[in-house]
């Protein structure tokens, strides 16, 4: 007996305006019953304590969706000087507390350090996992774990506001993916002589995408209401604020294909094309996404994520 599939198919991106205080899962298990879709997923975790955006994709998005884990995000953080807490960020312990003897020009000369390629260890309060743990259980258990370095890029960092009344500072940062903003915080409280941790962290861009597309959980929980109220199917309210899935994969260079490739492509065959201009592509038929495909060593096109036939031819 065939088993049945929970919810109804969508696809598509949303960017959802994450809240504080709950965590990335959590909010992307409360979008994904608002719609009542089969299948979703984040792309890149948010702390509790950080909001902004979390592009959420549905159904077939989320074969997409490692494409905007590797983009490049902006921030706008808030960083209290003269504390250091045990994970760089207020939902810590604080674990030394010093003096601030600093001024707004040297704040900005140690910012101006961070800009550019480095390697960072990422925090032990991370998610990423260690012998299939989350950094962050050993590090609630007082267990420190080895830590491959990443290289990272910072592309711009700017001192936005320094208030000497409070210590406080805000700085906007645009980075490359699996870049710790709490890290850099600690590093430059490090680096002023007086520790630091951050107080806000805000997301306020994922590559491409627009901070005005961004949706939050009240506004989808208040139109699914509403449509239940006027007697309207919620689809028709909800899946308006949805994104093609191929804004996902906008930065590749697109390959475009016939008919008969693209079906041949959705089958997983190989399609021999004229020139397939980069490693990775988009491919198209037309005004219909058919998914990314890369060249093989013959520099023929094969799939590397095709978009089920069902939904698109």
């Amino acid at each position: 007996m065939a088993r049945r599939t929970k919810g109804r198919p969508v696809d598509g991106v949303l960017l959802l305006h994450k809240p504080q205080g709950i965590s990335s899962n959590r909010a992307l298990q409360q979008a994904k019953g608002i719609y009542y879709a089969q299948k979703a997923g984040h792309t890149g975790a948010l702390d509790p304590l950080a909001t902004g955006m979390l592009p959420i994709c549905f159904g077939e998005a989320t074969k997409f969706s490692q494409f905007l884990l590797d983009t490049d995000k902006t921030y706008v953080v808030r960083a209290k000087l003269g504390e250091r807490t045990t994970t760089s960020d207020a939902d810590g312990e604080v674990v030394e507390i010093r003096d601030v003897n600093v001024t707004k020009e040297q704040i900005e000369q140690h910012v101006a350090d961070f800009i550019g390629e480095s390697d960072q260890y990422p925090s032990m309060y991370s998610a990423l996992k260690y012998q299939g743990q989350p950094l962050y259980k050993y590090a609630r258990e007082g267990i420190e774990v080895p830590r491959k370095c990443r290289r990272i890029n910072v592309y711009s960092l700017t001192l936005d506001e320094f208030d000497e009344q409070t210590n406080e500072i805000q700085m906007t940062a645009h980075v490359s993916k699996g870049t710790y903003i709490r890290t850099i915080v600690d590093d430059l409280g490090e680096l002023l002589g007086c520790g630091a941790h951050v107080i806000m962290l805000h997301r306020s861009k994922v590559g491409h995408y627009p901070a005005e597309k961004m949706v939050t959980l009240d506004e989808l929980q208040a139109l699914l209401d509403e449509a239940k109220s006027q007697d309207k199917a919620p689809s028709e309210v909800l899946d308006p604020l949805l994104l093609p899935m191929d804004t996902a994969v906008q930065d590749l260079p697109s390959v475009e294909i016939d008919e008969q490739q693209a079906i041949a492509f959705t089958h997983g065959q190989t399609v021999v094309i004229g020139e397939v201009p980069e490693k990775v592509c988009a491919v198209r038929c037309g005004e219909r996404f058919l998914g990314v495909g890369e060249r093989n060593q013959h520099g023929h096109l094969k799939a590397k994520r095709a978009v089920a036939i069902t939904n698109n031819l």
